[in-house]
């Protein structure tokens, strides 16, 4: 027979709140809403289904004040939900990241049906934000100066079973001229050694067998703690992890790139021979008006170590064109580092004014017609530089990490894609037994194209991995669950080369 208590439980039962991240930027607002996402389904929401866009109980933004018209972008996706909430009583949204921590009250007074608005420094305060402006039925603005709590404190929902970025600092000393997030994201701040290694054995133990360390000026790490070697340790001792097979960090300063970081590099199996390094321009008086610490014979000098100590390494890099004052000459300087460097890709980026920013006020802004013209010249050089490069790989034997989502076309050429140690996509034939993400295949390079190579041949060996079982056993679980809503770029290493983008992306690398 059942209570009259027990019967008011049973009517007081209520579906889970679903929830939706919409993720902006660089690969640490990426981490930071894996974060986020952790924190909700520790408050008790479910993510809502793939496609819901915007059908959630609360949506959250975390932002980007560095791309061209990111106001104007977020505005536009809340002025889409404002008629959606007002359907749908209760429902909540909520806006961080880097231009929260910039706009601060201006969100809510141009967009006054936003209920959260928090910064960089205090996403940890998201659910409790929430649940505040949820019972006093007004909007809750909170921007922390500082950092409150290393965010790696916080829980995280990771995207990937078989691989993860691991935050070793937050913030940046660096004063770049065209470059806001140190004044949003604030000084750096140093993660401690044993912090980070205890959380990638954690990770191992759980299946991961990739990590990126995470960083707005990664190879400053030690700056803090004051250790200039401290980042060379780091790495030696990454290689002392059993299990942890491959690992990545992104982005290194050339003002910081040291000869006991190389030999770390050369010398720790594990330590992909993948180098990102942003040059920005190969003009010294350009290199000069953006306050980057280096100038082209300093850049070229790193790059001739690496190749000496790291053959093989597969080194790309960010380039801006037409910063304010460039010159054709200047411009002919920054083709002459890409001839020089043979960059297996380059990130090549228009500059565009950003508010805050010394660039966005500076005399002799090039015009956008010739900063375009410029652009398509680099752009073409660096896709023959790219496919030469590729070319080189025809022939060789490669051990491949399978990769999950990173080949549009997989289902219909029936392949598969993994990412090689050098970090180069290759699209493989799929073989008969089944490979899983996470696990290895070993291949033979057939054909090379500027972005891609292909390996049309059979596989030569598979090789199931405890990644690949933890990939698996979460997607059986996760099966009967809605589908995941993705944050945006949940991929290990250097995204696509050569996006068509008009800034020079997030951070002061």
């Amino acid at each position: 027979m059942t209570s009259s208590s027990d019967r008011s439980q049973a009517v007081d039962v209520q579906e889970p709140k679903t929830y939706e991240v919409r993720t902006y930027g660089c690969q640490m607002n990426v981490h930071d809403s894996e974060r986020l996402s952790g924190l909700l389904e520790g408050a008790g929401y479910v993510r809502a289904p793939e496609g819901s866009d915007g059908d959630a109980d609360v949506v959250v933004f975390n932002t980007c004040a560095v791309r061209e018209n990111a106001d104007n972008r977020l505005y536009g996706n809340l002025g889409r939900l404002a008629p959606m909430k007002t359907k749908r009583p209760g429902m909540q949204i909520a806006v961080g990241g880097c231009l929260a921590q910039k706009d601060r009250d201006t969100i809510v007074k141009k967009a006054p049906w936003v209920d959260v608005v928090f910064g960089t420094h205090n996403i940890g305060k998201l659910p409790v934000l929430l649940e505040r402006a949820r019972v006093q039925e007004e909007a809750q603005v909170e921007i922390a100066e500082s950092l409150e709590a290393f965010p790696s404190t916080l829980p995280t929902r990771r995207e990937s079973a078989y691989a993860a970025w691991v935050s070793i600092s937050v913030g940046c000393n660096n004063t770049c001229t065209f470059c806001i997030v140190p004044a949003l994201r604030g000084k750096e701040k140093d993660r401690r050694t044993g912090d980070i290694l205890a959380e990638i054995e954690a990770l191992v133990g759980e299946g991961v067998s990739e990590i990126t360390l995470l960083g707005q000026n990664v190879n400053a790490y030690g700056s803090d703690i004051g250790d200039r070697e401290a980042f060379s340790k780091l790495l030696r001792a990454c290689g002392q992890i059993e299990g942890l097979e491959r690992v990545r960090f992104t982005s290194p300063h050339p003002r910081d790139f040291t000869d006991d970081v190389i030999a770390a590099m050369a010398e720790t199996p594990n330590v992909m021979p993948q180098l990102h390094m942003p040059l920005q321009s190969g003009s010294d008086p350009v290199l000069k008006a953006m306050r980057r610490s280096y100038r082209q014979d300093r850049y070229l000098g790193i790059i001739e170590k690496v190749r000496a100590a790291i053959p093989h390494a597969a080194i790309t890099t960010d380039i801006i064109v037409g910063f304010p004052g460039e010159t054709e000459e200047d411009f002919e300087q920054t083709m002459h580092v890409a001839r020089e460097a043979r960059f297996s890709a380059a990130f090549t980026f228009q500059y565009s004014k950003r508010p805050g920013t010394p660039a966005a006020t500076m005399e002799n802004q090039v015009p956008k017609e010739v900063v375009q013209a410029r652009y398509e010249r680099l752009v073409a050089l660096q896709e023959q530089i790219s496919w030469d490069e590729n070319k080189k790989q025809v022939g060789r034997t490669l051990e491949l990490m399978v990769a999950e989502g990173e080949g549009r076309k997989d289902g219909a050429t029936h392949r598969l894609s993994g990412r090689a140690p050098d970090n180069r996509l290759v699209h493989f034939t799929k073989p008969d037994q089944e490979v899983r993400p996470g696990d290895v295949v070993t291949v033979e390079v057939t054909y090379a194209a500027p972005h891609h190579l292909l390996a049309e041949g059979a596989v030569l060996d598979v090789r199931r991995t405890r990644a690949g079982d933890a990939w698996e056993k979460r997607n059986t679980a996760e099966a009967p669950k809605p589908a995941g809503v993705m944050l945006g770029l949940p991929k290990i290493g250097a995204p696509e080369p050569l996006p068509v983008a008009t800034c020079s992306g997030c951070g002061c690398d």
